[in-house]
C-alpha cells in the first residue's frame, strides 16, 4: 500500500518516520515534525484507513508493519528511526520486532506492548449515529456528537475526520473497517517466538495516562529507558509539546 506523508527538514539530516495513533493523521503531527525537522529529515505518515492514504478492510500490526518497510523500500532508506503514539507506537514496536535491521533508533510515546481492556465500540457507534445528510456545520456536528462522547477536545480530535465535498459531510475514515478492526488496534499480537528488542529505545509515558505497562515495556525492549512526562496525560505531545520534544530530539541525537 503506497501512504500518504508529509516530509520536513533537510534531506541531508537523519531520517525520523512519525506514526500517529488511531483516528489521527499525519496533520496531528505537524508541529512536532517541524521542532524535530532542525535536525532530523521528518517523515510523518498517514498509517492505512487513515488521513488521505487508501483504505483496506485488513488492519493490524503485521500489516501495518509491512506498510512501514514498503514505505521505507519506497523512498530508498536503508535504516530510519521511528516514533509512534498509541496505535502507531505498537506499529513501531511490531516493526522492531521483525525488521530490526532497518530500525536505528525506537521512540514509542505512551503505549505497551500489551492487549488492553477498553473499547471503542462507543465511540465508533456514536460517530456512525451522527445523522450526516442533517448538518450545516461543525459547531453542529460537535453539538449532536455531545451526547454520545462527553470529552470537548475528544470530540474535536475525531471531528478532524469530517470533510466537506461538494456540499456534504462525510467521513474521510471508514467507521465499518474502524468497527472491525478495533480489537486487533486494542491488542497486540503474540511476539512469544520473537527475540526482545535489543536496540536503543526510548518510552515516553504520561504521568497522568495509565497506558504505561513497565513490566510489559522492560520485556519487550530490556535495554530501555522509560521516561515519564509530568503533568501530561496520553496526548502527551499536546500536553506537554516542548518537553516532548526536547525529550525526541535528545534521544535521537544522543551518539
Amino acid at each position: 500500500m503506497k501512504l500518504a506523508f508529509e516530509e520536513f527538514g533537510d534531506c541531508s539530516h537523519q531520517p525520523l518516520i512519525i506514526l500517529h495513533g488511531f483516528f489521527a493523521s499525519s496533520r496531528n503531527w505537524r508541529q512536532v515534525a517541524k521542532k524535530l525537522s532542525d535536525t532530523c529529515h521528518v517523515y510523518v505518515l498517514d498509517l492505512r484507513n487513515h488521513g488521505l492514504s487508501p483504505h483496506s478492510p485488513e488492519m493490524d500490526y503485521p500489516v501495518m508493519a509491512n506498510d512501514l518497510k514498503c514505505f521505507m523500500d519506497e523512498q530508498g532508506l536503508e535504516k530510519a528511526s521511528v516514533l509512534g503514539h498509541s496505535m502507531g507506537g505498537k506499529v513501531a514496536m511490531w516493526f522492531a520486532l521483525n525488521y530490526p535491521q532497518r530500525l536505528n533508533k525506537l521512540i514509542v510515546a505512551d503505549i505497551s506492548p500489551v492487549t488492553y481492556e477498553h473499547s471503542f465500540d462507543k465511540t465508533i457507534g456514536a460517530l456512525k449515529q451522527l445523522p450526516l445528510d442533517q448538518i450545516a456545520n461543525r459547531k453542529q456536528a460537535d453539538d449532536l456528537l455531545a451526547s454520545g462522547i462527553e470529552e470537548l477536545s475528544y470530540r474535536q480530535f475525531l471531528l478532524q475526520n469530517l470533510q466537506l465535498k461538494e456540499g456534504a459531510y462525510s467521513w474521510r475514515v471508514d467507521l465499518d473497517v474502524f468497527y472491525k478492526t478495533a480489537d486487533n488496534i486494542i491488542g497486540f499480537p503474540d511476539w512469544d517466538k520473537n527475540a526482545p528488542f535489543l536496540g536503543q529505545s526510548l518510552f515516553i509515558m504520561g504521568e497522568k495516562s495509565n497506558y504505561t505497562n513497565e513490566e510489559a515495556i522492560y520485556s519487550f525492549s530490556p535495554k530501555t529507558d522509560i521516561r515519564l512526562l509530568a503533568g501530561a496525560n496520553h496526548w502527551l505531545h499536546v500536553d506537554k509539546p516542548v518537553e516532548f520534544c526536547q525529550s525526541v530530539s535528545d534521544f535521537i541525537n544522543k551518539q
